[in-house]
């Protein structure tokens, strides 16, 4: 037991104090308080502590209480008996989560005890919280609180209890009573530090310590009583560390093992639990390994004893992909290399500390992180990657392994044209930056020496620029150096693949999924091993970024925020198509439509997580609250776990129309079947057009001509490929194909307009179908695509309209006056059939001769436009590849299912354009 008491027992140390001071008003603390210092030992030496303080009446001066441990070993050992080496050692390590109840720790001897291998050591931390109420009881002493005596009693309490629920019989006694005995001690010595007002270092060290030893002590116990003999190590005994800073220390690894040789000659065991955390320095003083201590001295184990493996149990499943916090999509890694844990776990990824991988990776040693509450999780393996990884072997895994973020930072620039060739310059900079103790996450410089950029926490950029002013203010004054810039609020977010260093364009990929996330790079830094590509973000943009670059790798779907706008019949029919694809999407195609608005004229219904499609009209009608268009847009742009936003309008309205100049550019991409943007005032037209060329936002319209149709990306296509368009013509107009190609003998005009009126093919008003205007805005849209710069004014429209009724107050007015004006249209019909033609009303784009119409046509009964049935569209193209035999487009290109389909087909080429797998 390495407690003040057993240390007397069986003593091997002598700790001695020098006095601080004497005085006629002096304290002495002696081995009636105090039995022994820090350690647990095994040989017989003399033991022996004193601490005197001077209470000066006028020194402001803290009295304070050190100590040293003298090694005074006497006489030669008995016989050695090797330690054995090798991969029949397995080495686990269990942290105060997974030892933080009774119920836990016999969780942890369960493993234990399931484990096959020929020989185990057990590292464990204190119990959880225990290591926090330790230094509170430093903290209160030494501001001479009092309640540190009832924070020792709750630490009694909880260990007290603890053993009564695990142990009994000799067991029970036996830890009971050291545990009362080593409270006792702390006691004193806690009312020494009272008195002091002030603890050295190593003080609290072995104050804090005492958490491991009890949780070590209990463990053992309790796998004792279970028929395995086992021995506990008290850690301060073996490994010797070399405190190099205040939060770091360097492992001696010669003295280490000679001491655990020592110890293993005189504990034979087969089943070893050893505490973590805690160590000694070379001179014997107690120690602690610091932050990640635990983690830290398995890893230093498993190097000394060369084990086949270690063991780290936590409480998640393994290493992510990214924090699952940030990216719900996040996956288990199988396996990291010792690189890539490194790089991972700097950029503040919950792996493991940095310098717990150095012991293992001298011996190859991998490292296992499992969870204790999920033992059917197989868990992440660390360890050296092989020489000959392919893509076989890997499993098709993606080259970049994961990406890690670090938020609350600032970006400091220095630049001036009298850096450029400067010698120094650089090192100038950074003695600054080290004077005022700031640490430096990031460094990037350009190589024309013009600046040098890095990144620092938000809490340490006042002092840095501070002194960086003060350092070059001569250069400053003389022009040399232009300014010290400090932009605050950044996060950085970095990639981490050891694949990366041998796969081509992993950095383009990485950027171009920022950029279609309309997310600026601030800074960029990269090692010439690849291993790491870090770059500088905005911190509003890190979640987004994040999510973008993740889904772009294929760790998880691409997620994009859809925002609905009008849900009425093309709206409504979406929605219900995009509910029967959700499933199918998700699994087969990697992508993740997220609804997360839907907002008419008057009610908007809105969700944080995406709303339920399967009852998406019940929650409008009982969930929806007033619409407000910028409360909309807002609330499905600004969800920074979605890297990406679709607004799909699906409306008629000018007034939206309106505002998708505004929406490009903020980063929203727009999908739409509304004709208004692309048939509007040409100046506003072109000004969206060069918006969508120069950003990485998306516009996608072809709803907007022919429905379903694909009419504006086979011009497109036909464009960007170098042919050259002479004339487009077509029926694009659902409602007038089916009116003309029903117009036969014997059947009236307005009979036929009645009939598909009925049936649901016009307007609620069918002069807006008759009157030509739709299909001159569809003529304007293909005329602009064309490279025309027409207003729609420009195009002529032949009205079929009769010109008594266009002024008719109601829709029900008009179609009872129609049949007055039948003659005339059954004159051009009985013309057309004399003629050996049929009518059909067209768009006509002359690139030519610059010009566009709508207007009623005759063609022969052979001609492709003659042929068709229903409500059909028909386009032709001629072109120069396609002038003797123009390139025709057919199919239905009316109805709410065929328009709805157009507008998600363009949603899908979006998911498309923004990494989802095609």
């Amino acid at each position: 037991m390495a407690s003040f008491s057993s240390a007397i027992s069986n003593p091997r140390h002598v700790l001695s104090q020098k006095a601080l001071a004497h005085d006629a008003k002096h304290m002495k603390i002696c081995a009636s308080h105090c039995s022994a210092f820090p350690l647990h030992f095994q040989r017989s030496p003399i033991c022996r502590m004193s601490f005197i303080s001077r209470l000066e009446r006028k020194e402001t001066r803290k009295p304070q209480i050190s100590a040293s441990v003298t090694d005074t070993t006497v006489g030669k050992s008995s016989e050695k008996v090797k330690l054995p080496k090798g991969d029949m050692w397995s080495v686990h390590k269990f942290g105060g989560t997974c030892v933080g109840s009774s119920e836990r720790i016999k969780n942890v001897a369960d493993i234990i005890l399931n484990d096959d291998s020929e020989r185990k050591l057990v590292v464990v931390s204190a119990m959880s919280k225990v290591t926090d109420m330790m230094y509170d009881l430093i903290y209160k002493a030494q501001s001479r609180d009092e309640s540190y005596i009832s924070a020792l009693d709750a630490v009694l309490e909880k260990h007290r209890s603890t053993a009564l629920d695990l142990l009994d019989g000799d067991e029970l006694g036996s830890f009971l009573s050291q545990l009362h005995h080593d409270i006792s001690n702390l006691k004193a010595m806690l009312r020494a530090i009272y008195i002091a007002g002030h603890a050295t270092e190593s003080f609290t060290d072995f104050v804090v310590g005492h958490g491991e030893l009890w949780s070590a002590q209990l463990l053992s116990s309790l796998v004792r009583k279970n028929g395995v003999d086992c021995q506990w190590m008290d850690t301060r005994e073996v490994l010797v560390v070399n405190p190099t800073s205040s939060n770091q220390v360097d492992p001696v690894y010669a003295e280490s093992e000679q001491r655990l040789e020592k110890w293993y000659s005189k504990n034979q065991a087969k089943t070893i639990i050893a505490t973590g955390f805690i160590a000694s320095t070379p001179q014997n003083i107690p120690t602690t390994l610091k932050r990640d201590g635990s983690d830290f001295s398995s890893a230093i184990m498993g190097a000394l004893l060369r084990a086949r493996q270690v063991t780290i149990w936590t409480d998640v499943d393994g290493v992510y992909s990214a924090d699952p916090r940030k990216v719900s999509e996040a996956v288990i890694l199988k396996t990291l290399s010792y690189q890539e844990a490194w790089e991972m776990s700097y950029f503040g990824a919950n792996v493991l500390h940095p310098r717990t991988i150095i012991p293992v990776m001298r011996y190859d040693i991998p490292i296992i992180i499992r969870n204790i509450f999920n033992l059917s999780a197989p868990g992440t393996k660390i360890c050296r990657a092989a020489a000959d990884m392919d893509e076989v072997a890997q499993g098709l895994e993606s080259y970049v392994k994961g990406f890690a973020t670090i938020d609350n930072l600032a970006l400091v620039n220095v630049e001036g044209t009298g850096m450029a060739g400067v010698p120094g310059t650089a090192s100038a900079i950074f003695d600054a930056v080290k004077a005022v103790g700031a640490n430096v996450i990031m460094i990037s410089q350009a190589s024309s020496e013009h600046s040098v950029c890095f990144a620092v926490p938000d809490k340490e950029v006042k002092a840095v620029a501070e002194a960086l002013q003060s350092r070059f203010r001569q250069a400053l004054d003389a022009g040399r150096l232009s300014q010290v810039q400090v932009i605050p609020n950044c996060s950085i977010l970095a990639a981490v693949g050891q694949k990366m260093a041998s796969t081509p364009g992993v950095s383009a990929t990485l950027f171009n999924a920022l950029a279609k996330a309309n997310i600026n790079v601030r800074a960029i830094a990269q090692g010439c091993s690849e291993y790491n590509i870090t770059v500088v973000l905005k911190r509003e943009d890190c979640i987004r970024g994040l999510r973008a670059v993740h889904s772009r790798f294929y760790l998880s779907r691409t997620t994009i925020a859809v925002g609905i706008i009008g849900p009425g019949l093309i709206g409504g029919t979406l929605l219900d198509q995009l509910r029967d694809q959700t499933a199918t999407l998700k699994e087969e195609f990697n992508i993740d439509l997220r609804v997360m608005g839907i907002t008419g004229s008057r009610t908007m219904l809105l969700s944080d997580s995406g709303i339920d499609l399967a009852r998406w009209r019940e929650l409008l009608k009982e969930e929806g609250e007033k619409a407000v268009l910028e409360k909309f847009v807002h609330h499905v742009h600004e969800n920074h776990f979605i890297p990406n936003t679709v607004l799909v309008d699906c409306t008629a309205d000018s007034g939206i129309a309106s505002h998708y100049n505004d929406w490009l550019r903020k980063g929203i991409h727009v999908v739409t079947p509304n004709k208004k943007a692309n048939s509007g005032p040409l100046d506003q037209y072109l000004k969206l057009r060069a918006l969508q060329r120069q950003s990485y936002t998306h516009y996608f319209y072809e709803a907007t001509v022919g429905a379903g149709l694909p009419i504006i990306s086979t011009l497109r296509g036909l464009l960007e490929t170098g042919d050259r368009i002479l004339r487009i013509e077509g029926i694009f107009s659902g409602t007038l194909s089916y009116i003309f190609n029903n117009f036969i003998s014997g059947r009236t005009f307005s009979e036929v307009v009645a009939e598909a009126k009925q049936a649901g093919y016009t307007e609620p008003d069918p002069r807006d179908d008759l009157s030509g205007t739709d299909v001159r805005r569809k003529v304007i849209i293909l005329a602009r695509e064309s490279g025309l710069k027409l207003e729609l004014s420009d195009i002529p429209v032949e009205s079929l309209v009769p010109e008594p009724l266009r002024a008719c107050p109601s829709a029900e007015e008009f179609m009872q006056k129609l049949p007055q004006f039948d003659h005339d249209l059954a004159t051009k019909r009985q013309i057309a059939e004399d003629a050996g033609e049929v009518l059909r009303y067209v768009g006509v784009v002359d690139v030519i001769k610059q010009k566009g119409e709508v207007q009623l046509r005759t063609y022969k009964k052979d001609h492709p436009f003659a042929q068709l049935s229903g409500s059909d569209n028909i386009i032709a193209f001629t072109t120069r590849r396609y002038k003797e035999q123009p390139l025709i487009v057919r199919g239905p290109g009316a109805g709410a299912e065929v328009t709805a389909g157009g507008v998600f087909s363009d949603i899908l080429r979006l998911a498309s354009y923004l990494g989802a797998p095609s």
